[in-house]
């Protein structure tokens, strides 16, 4: 009988016997390379008593890494031919962590609700194409959950950890301020992927911490940031002034905010959006 941790025969033999090609589409990379399994679970500083949420399984790399040290893993996957193969792979290669694996079958995003145990910490490795909504989207419904990881394209990874006045600093790197801190902790090379990736991947990890104190709902501040980037060039009483009904509406409330009308989106922190978000009409 086998054990541990996946290696590339393995990876090769599992994806024939489902017959599965990897797709573009849906970003399937699996990792190989045990090492490089190992070191994404220790930088996710998951614990024995923590309870992990992964989206994206595929065909359990990361998962065996998982059920090494975590309490319990709840994996959600939308390719049902690897959602029902993931809990045999386990009973192969881990058969004595058999019980400490939840698979659901389900797109992330659909997801609102989870079984018990509720997660304590999500680690994953995110399709580059839904990468950013499936993260706040967990961030959003799932408030237990405290700290994480996840694996992300390298441009991807560098936009959620953005300061403001950065080059990429974006939406995504508001909204993921909004939630957390977040600090890019590594890259990993397309060589211990399969199929070969043609970008680099980096290794993001996430910190929960309580939003900025604002009277504000988080709708209303990320409304207010969408429009701030929707035209990253435009000055902010412009960006605003579909928000608050004129430009001459949307000066005044941020002079009023104490920020300079004239300023763009990308120089503002998460705080000044909230203060923002507080003027809006209605």
């Amino acid at each position: 009988m086998a054990d541990g941790l996946l290696d590339p025969r393995t990876i090769r033999r599992l994806a024939a016997e489902l017959d599965l090609r990897p797709t573009k589409q849906r970003g399937q990379n699996f990792v190989h390379d045990a090492n490089t399994v190992r070191r994404i679970v220790a930088a996710s500083g998951v614990t024995g008593d923590d309870i992990v949420l992964e989206i994206g399984p595929g065909l359990g790399s990361l998962t065996l890494g998982l059920l090494e040290v975590a309490h319990h893993v709840t994996a959600i996957e939308i390719e049902p031919a690897l959602a029902r193969r993931l809990p045999g792979t386990v009973a192969e290669r881990m058969p004595a962590a058999s019980g400490r694996l939840t698979v659901i079958e389900a797109d992330a995003l659909d997801v609102d609700a989870l079984p018990d145990p509720q997660p304590t910490a999500v680690v994953a490795n995110l399709p580059y194409n839904v990468s950013v909504p499936v993260l706040l989207h967990l961030l959003e419904r799932f408030d237990r959950w405290n700290h994480g990881l996840v694996m992300v394209q390298l441009e991807v990874a560098d936009r959620l950890v953005a300061p403001p006045g950065s080059k990429v600093y974006g939406v995504p790197s508001v909204k993921m301020a909004w939630y957390a801190d977040a600090v890019r902790v590594g890259t990993v090379p397309p060589t211990v992927f399969w199929p070969v990736p043609n970008v680099e991947s980096g290794l993001v990890r996430i910190t929960r911490r309580e939003p900025p104190g604002t009277s504000a709902s988080r709708e209303r501040v990320f409304a207010v940031v969408d429009a701030a980037f929707a035209q990253r060039r435009k000055m902010l009483r412009s960006a605003l002034a579909g928000l608050f009904g004129s430009s001459a509406a949307a000066s005044e409330a941020l002079v009023a905010a104490g920020i300079d009308p004239q300023a763009r989106g990308e120089t503002l922190g998460v705080a000044e959006f909230a203060r923002i978000a507080e003027r809006l009409p209605g």
